[in-house]
């Protein structure tokens, strides 16, 4: 072999023959495999676009993505796993792929990067033509859909459709695609119904994570396809949410790397606690002072001190009203339209900036990037609630409460229902649709207080101070004064019922 041969782990490479070699034996690649990996190596461990790849392993020739993704995985599997049991070529979702060089061979395990998914094409087990057109629309609405989450990268349909009638392993499906999740389904017509059924899958274990089903008359198909992709797209990104937490809790429960400490974060503030809180915001300066302009911890650190000024809870710094807001305008400027973060850093310019007009521009904006989102929904609904009209509130939130009624996030919109209700004073409903919420969080504030007012305001008295002593045992230095600092004002009478009705179970009016 020439002077010019690359090496990488047990192989060496010649780029004049294009010739790939393993521990002095001939490795037969094909001649697109071997260009590809050719144009990797020249690399250096930089990424490759695939446009690059494509123009190098079909120069003049107009293919589809899904060719260089068939091409990737044969590679894939003639080079085999790394030592550590990662794939020789990664995949960088949406832009290329890379051969790592040799010294940072391992820094894909010590710097995990957010999640990928990718949705294949639904099996249609009625064989009519029409279904089979109907679920490739379903599942190319649903790419859609996905795609304006920013918690996670989705493969494109050419890519995904390469598995199109294949009967395939989902573990070698994820490592071909490069992608944690996938999401798959089937199709089946009884008579002038069509049922859907759908799961999202592990892609390192082939565990199902969730798994639900869709059933409508076919006289109806946009509208039907129309609720799938509404519902889907709702309950896929907290079920990857979930995953992903577990996955660090796992694997790296002290991984010091940016995505880890975010995950850490956003467990301790789901946990709802004073200390949770306290813990998270704490991880989040510490990736901060590592990626200072990173939207998503500038706004959920933004969002830890907005929920601790909202429910009164002890500061954590000299002025964390000034803090939160600088944090939110921070995260603003670096969004890039991220629906998520304009909806974290959006209420806190509202709750604890008290910037009504600012606060709810951003948050309607942030409802028009992704309808899907159901905290984003509750985030907008809260918003009208305490800065505009009621009824437009109600239907937001309920519409919130639809996308994901088991969803932990839920909680939001169930709450804010039950506020809505004590403010026109159907006190028996806000009971209900509060005790819904206490069902999924027993550990949210504001839960208690519409638990408490209402029924003080019917004069049930001693289940009134029953839910006060639970608030209590969880905030034990709850106030009048403290949960009347921490919400909007623009109406101030419009919260004067819940307050009212905390005064009469007997919360104590100030520290």
């Amino acid at each position: 072999m020439g002077s010019s041969t690359l090496s990488f782990g047990p192989f060496l490479y010649d780029p004049v023959t294009a010739s790939l070699w393993r521990e002095g034996r001939a490795v037969a690649t094909g001649p697109r495999p071997a260009a590809l990996l050719g144009l990797l190596l020249e690399a250096e461990g930089r990424v490759v676009t695939k446009a690059d790849l494509m123009d190098r392993v079909w120069p003049g020739l107009a293919v589809e993505e899904g060719n260089l993704t068939v091409q990737i995985a044969a590679l894939r599997k003639l080079l085999g796993a790394r030592p550590n049991g990662t794939d020789w070529i990664v995949t960088v979702p949406r832009v290329g792929y890379r051969l790592p060089r040799q010294e940072d061979a391992g820094a894909a395990t010590v710097a995990p990067q957010p999640p990928s998914v990718a949705v294949l094409p639904f099996v249609n087990f009625g064989g009519d033509a029409d279904q089979d057109y109907f679920a490739d629309g379903v599942v190319t609405e649903i790419i859609t859909a996905l795609a304006r989450f920013r918690s996670f990268s989705v493969v494109s349909r050419n890519s995904a459709f390469v598995y199109k009638g294949r009967t395939v392993d989902m573990r070698e499906v994820a490592a071909e695609l490069g992608v944690r999740y996938l999401l798959e389904g089937s199709i089946r017509r009884e008579n002038a119904m069509v049922r859907i059924n759908v799961q999202l899958v592990d892609g390192a274990t082939a565990a199902n994570l969730w798994a639900d089903h869709f059933e409508g008359g076919i006289g109806s198909m946009f509208a039907f396809q129309d609720h799938i992709t509404e519902q889907v797209a709702s309950i896929v990104e907290p079920a990857i949410e979930i995953a992903e937490i577990q996955r660090s809790r796992r694997d790296r429960p002290n991984s010091p790397a940016i995505y880890d400490l975010y995950l850490r974060a956003l467990a301790g503030i789901i946990d709802e606690s004073i200390a949770g809180n306290a813990a998270a915001y704490g991880l989040l300066r510490e990736a901060l002072a590592i990626e200072p302009e990173n939207a998503m911890l500038l706004a959920h650190a933004a969002w830890a001190l907005e929920h601790r000024i909202t429910m009164g809870w002890p500061r954590l710094g000299e002025d964390d009203v000034a803090e939160c807001i600088g944090l939110a305008r921070r995260g603003l400027q670096h969004s890039a339209g991220n629906p998520r973060v304009m909806a974290h850093c959006g209420m806190a310019l509202l709750q604890t900036g008290k910037d009504y007009e600012g606060g709810v521009a951003v948050l309607e904006a942030a409802a028009a990037a992704n309808p899907n989102d159901l905290l984003v929904a509750a985030c907008s609904g809260i918003a009208a609630l305490h800065c505009g009209d009621i009824d437009h509130a109600l239907e937001r939130l309920h519409r919130a409460v639809r996308l994901g009624p088991r969803d932990p996030d839920a909680r939001f919109s169930l709450t804010g229902i039950a506020m809505a209700e004590i403010f026109r004073g159907n006190y028996e409903a806000a009971i209900s649709f509060a005790s819904r919420s206490l069902a999924l969080n027993a550990h949210f504030d504001p839960t208690y207080w519409m638990l408490i007012a209402a029924h003080a305001h019917l004069g049930n008295m001693g289940q009134a101070q029953q839910f006060l002593h639970a608030l209590e045992a969880i905030a034990p230095d709850v106030t009048l004064e403290g949960i009347a600092a921490g919400q909007p004002a623009k109406d101030p009478r419009r919260f004067a019922p819940v307050l009212e009705g905390l005064a009469r179970a007997g919360m104590r009016a100030r520290a």
